[in-house]
């Protein structure tokens, strides 16, 4: 059998799932087509030809270098197909966006023949995806007086690869299509259940909504020819959860343009829409791919005579309808004017905020990428060239208020800005490049993120990132046989790229499912430190974190960067003190809530959380940080003492020098240069030198949440609120309630005790609870299931040591076992505990869940629609979050307890404290570390 008629097969079976053959990325199988192209007589010819040309992938894929070398023949007149002629060959190259393509246009346009080095010339001035090998080459042939070099270098000066692109429509009409009521999660979009196929992208597009939305969309563009589907949350926020790459291509598939007739499935320029705008990290991925982001405002609050909001009797505000974008209204947004209008030309909506001259020239460029690649690659040109580079992107917005001091996200943006005017102090609302510490990539967007970095043409890691991570926590529950396709090579591919990774290609040291953003918390060891990472749950509690989709997460990993406006900050301070009764998880729970009752509305929204944490150890602080993706925050930063930050660094270290002991480490040393960072960092904060990161006493925030812990007096839970008559205050994270609402009758299905919010003073509460009710009653008996999934291995090997590990074992009824993980999602669950893997389990939902219908109370962050559980036709599933005590209790009892019996239940128990005044001393280690 030849690769070939492998492939055959696999069409065959695609065929009878409605799909279309697979985009090739495979160099072998481009040989055999070419060998079947230049054999004229050969049965596949005409196939083999439609394939090479429309089916394979670009970039630096091995199919894409085998194909650039062919065309390369061809135009060399090597080779001769009468399909495709020298002209042909250079169109294909021009659509094949750098990497092996690059290389063979320098190759020519630096050759002996003039006109052929000519045509090279014009179609290099168009690409804008080159890398060091080849800028030093132009550079090179420059210097030893090549005119082509030249011509080429004065294009790239003046940036004729963006501004001869055509400019974006002064008009674009659109049809409505409403997809939800209330916010949409990523989830909707792109389902968590289905990431084994997320680089699949047209076997993924198959899950985006349901198949009745996509036939509802199909017709709407027959229906409206000429006219781009947007995509609405109707009464709330699009893309709430997550970045998710696959959501926005999901959407750009069935609604947007294809980005080359070369390229299959891969579409830009979708256009999304949400009562209340779209959420910070899904509206940059938007723009990866130059689309629309608008903010609708089309249902306003109903205000009373003094102008405050009139409230149902459920105590929501009533809204009334400004305008409505039912499903099927056409809608005009005038991108010059920077308004929505009714077909008629009735302005319906300010839209500036989504036609920023950045934005603008995302749309332009097809992408923001291409932005990105294109500065770099003018000013390299205009270095080269000695000149000065003309004004040709828009400028930086750079703002700054004399006099102002400056909040902490600003102090760090300021520190690692590029490219701004120099010695200027720059302010919220400013557009900076900063240089990006940290990358991870997860699991489940990995692929994705490969993809982007072949697409992009990227071999290697940027120098200047001093660590980046690739997770395999998303993929931890499982073994199964799409983790088992897709994970390895996810490995390799990232291990060969730079990264340090989860599991090792070469099988020389035991995977590590530890959850990413555990991971990360660990690795940054500088407060000052600029993170990104392909989760929304990218929260640290040192530095400043960005969750993001694939494609920045490829780009931070590709250049060392990101651009992004420096974000407003809402600064959170606490004052009282924690019942002893009371876990800080409650005072997560309670932040939001008191943040609702003092300002109404969300005010953390697309904003940085300043929270004035500081005595709080690494671990524990993330707790509240990783929460902060919840309340729809773009962003946390954790101001912590000195010596609690130094408590923190070494923490860190030991954690780095064990995955170093496992011999995670690679030939760069990357791990120990972090160990190296994070003495640095001691060093100046115990010399004095540079304190610990805070706010200047004069920062401007957007508004300041004082929370009194006081008033936590009993535990609080996170409900879904799934029967809530309004559908856009369902699957919130705003119903904050005490324990004492439920009466102590609602029924629990299933406990969860794990995810990213949980660390191992939350795994030594369980192990401590399970002691407490053997000594009062003899034995435990659990009346629901109770699933454990600690957040990392190391976290366990602690455990086992201090003795909290053998009474888990006791109790439980399952453990994982590494050397034979399970191949099969667990479907029904015993009243008894499971102890899991290490890794996300039933919060990420693509691989576990419990049972469809159930009402699980987990220590989780994810109470969205289907996420971990699933609705039946009768009963709809509810994800409500609680601090373990809580969940453990529960369990037990078969349903919530009263406030009585779960006072009863922690007493004597060493339970998450936190005590603002208090100053730890950096030798301290509370029984949770």
């Amino acid at each position: 059998m030849s690769l070939y008629t492998d492939y055959l097969a696999e069409i065959e079976t695609r065929k009878a799932e409605g799909l279309h053959p697979k985009p090739i990325d495979d160099g072998a199988l481009v040989a055999e087509l070419i060998a079947q192209i230049e054999d004229t007589d050969n049965a596949y010819r005409k196939d083999s030809l439609e394939f090479f040309i429309y089916n394979t992938l670009p970039g630096t894929t091995s199919a894409a270098g085998v194909k650039a070398a062919f065309l390369k023949k061809i135009i060399l007149g090597e080779a001769v197909v009468a399909e495709i002629t020298p002209a042909f060959a250079f169109e294909l190259l021009s659509h094949m966006k750098g990497g092996p393509s690059v290389a063979v246009l320098l190759d020519l346009a630096l050759g002996d023949d003039a006109a052929i080095a000519a045509q090279a010339a014009e179609v290099l001035k168009t690409q804008v995806f080159l890398y060091e090998a080849d800028t030093v080459r132009l550079a090179d042939a420059y210097k030893a007086g090549n005119a082509v070099a030249k011509e080429i270098l004065e294009s790239y000066v003046q940036a004729e690869f963006f501004t001869k692109l055509p400019d974006v429509d002064d008009v674009v009409e659109v049809v409505t299509y409403i997809a939800a009521e209330g916010d949409i999660s990523t989830d909707l979009l792109s389902p968590g259940n289905q990431a084994h196929s997320r680089s699949d992208r047209e076997l993924h597009g198959k899950c985006m909504i349901s198949e009745a939305a996509q036939k509802e969309i199909e017709a709407l563009k027959l229906q409206h020819p000429g006219k781009r589907v947007m995509l609405i949350a109707e009464k709330g926020t699009m893309g709430v959860g997550s970045s998710r790459m696959s959501g926005v291509n999901n959407v750009a598939l069935w609604t947007g343009k294809q980005a080359s007739p070369y390229v299959p499935f891969v579409n830009i320029a979708p256009v999304v829409a949400g009562t209340n705008g779209i959420s910070p990290i899904f509206l940059t991925t938007v723009g990866v791919t130059g689309g629309i982001g608008l903010d609708l405002k089309n249902w306003v609050k109903k205000l009373d005579e003094n102008g405050k909001p009139i409230l149902n009797n459920e105590g929501n505000p009533i809204l009334d309808q400004k305008y409505s974008v039912e499903t099927g209204t056409v809608l005009k947004i005038d991108t010059k004017a920077k308004k929505l209008t009714s077909e008629d030309g009735e302005e319906l909506a300010d839209v500036a905020s989504a036609f920023t001259p950045q934005k603008v020239e995302f749309m332009k460029a097809g992408g923001s990428y291409a932005v990105v690649f294109g500065k770099m690659l003018q000013t390299f040109a205009a270095e080269t060239l000695g000149v000065k580079a003309p004004l040709v992107f828009a400028p930086n917005k750079e703002v700054s208020h004399e006099g102002q001091g400056l909040t902490a996200v600003e102090k760090i943006f300021n520190r690692n800005a590029r490219g701004t005017t120099p010695g200027k102090t720059l302010h919220a609302g400013s557009d900076v490049r900063v240089k990006v510490n940290i990358v991870g990539s997860q699991d489940t967007t990995g692929l994705m993120t490969s993809q982007e970095l072949e697409a992009m043409a990227a071999t290697v890691i940027s120098p200047s990132v001093d660590g980046a991570y690739q997770s395999g926590c998303h993929t931890a529950s499982v073994w199964d046989k799409k983790a088992q396709a897709n994970i390895p090579r996810l490995m390799k591919f990232m291990n060969n790229f730079g990264l340090i990774t989860a599991r090792d290609p070469k099988g020389q040291y035991h995977s590590m499912t530890d959850v990413i953003h555990k991971v990360l918390n660990d690795i940054t060891v500088d407060d000052w430190d600029i993170i990104i990472g392909g989760d929304s749950h990218t929260r640290m509690s040192k530095g400043v974190a960005f969750g993001a989709d694939s494609g920045t997460v490829a780009l931070a990993l590709a250049t060392g960067e990101a651009t992004m406006p420096i974000p407003e900050s809402v600064k959170v301070t606490f004052k009282g003190k924690m019942a002893d009764h009371m876990d800080f998880r409650d005072v997560v729970h309670a932040t939001q809530a008191q943040m609702l009752q003092q300002h109404g509305d969300n005010v953390f929204q697309g904003r940085v959380i300043e929270v004035h944490i500081g005595t709080l150890l690494a671990d524990q602080a993330f707790t509240f940080t990783d929460w902060t993706a919840e309340m729809k925050a773009k962003a946390s930063i954790c101001i912590s003492n000195d010596e609690t930050l130094i408590g923190s660094l070494e923490l860190a270290k030991h954690r780095i020098q064990v995955m170093i002991d496992k011999g995670m480490d690679n030939e760069a040393g990357t791990l120990a240069g972090l160990i190296a960072k994070a003495d640095k960092r001691i060093a100046e904060i115990r010399s004095g030198e540079k304190p610990a990161l805070t706010p200047d006493e004069n920062a401007k925030y957007v508004a300041e949440v004082v929370v009194d812990l006081d008033q936590i007096v009993e535990p609080m839970i996170a409900d879904p609120d799934v029967n809530n008559a309004d559908p856009s205050r369902r699957y919130t994270h705003d119903t904050i309630r005490p324990i004492s609402y439920y009466g102590a009758e609602k029924k629990v299905d299933l406990g969860f005790v794990g995810s990213c919010m949980v660390h191992k003073g939350d795994m030594k509460i369980v192990a401590q609870m399970l002691k407490n009710l053997e000594k009062s009653q003899g034995k435990v008996e659990f009346k629901a299931p109770l699933v454990v999934a600690a957040p990392t291995y190391n976290i366990i090997d602690e455990l086992k040591q201090e003795g909290d590990w053998e009474i888990l074992q006791k109790y439980s009824g399952f453990e994982f076992d590494d050397l034979f993980p399970k191949t099969q999602n667990r479907t029904e669950y015993e009243n008894i505990l499971y102890l899991e893997r290490p890794g996300c389990n039933l919060c990420m939902g693509n691989q576990e869940k419990a049972a469809k219908g159930d009402t699980v109370l987990a220590t989780s962050t994810r109470l969205f629609q289907g996420r971990v559980v699933e609705d039946t036709a009768d009963k709809k599933g509810e994800s409500l979050l609680a601090s373990t005590p809580v969940v453990v209790l529960s369990a037990i009892l078969g349903r919530t307890p009263s406030a009585d019996e779960y006072k009863s239940a922690v007493e004597g128990i060493d339970l998450t404290k936190f005590a603002p005044p208090v100053q730890a001393p950096a030798t301290s280690r509370s029984a949770h570390f």
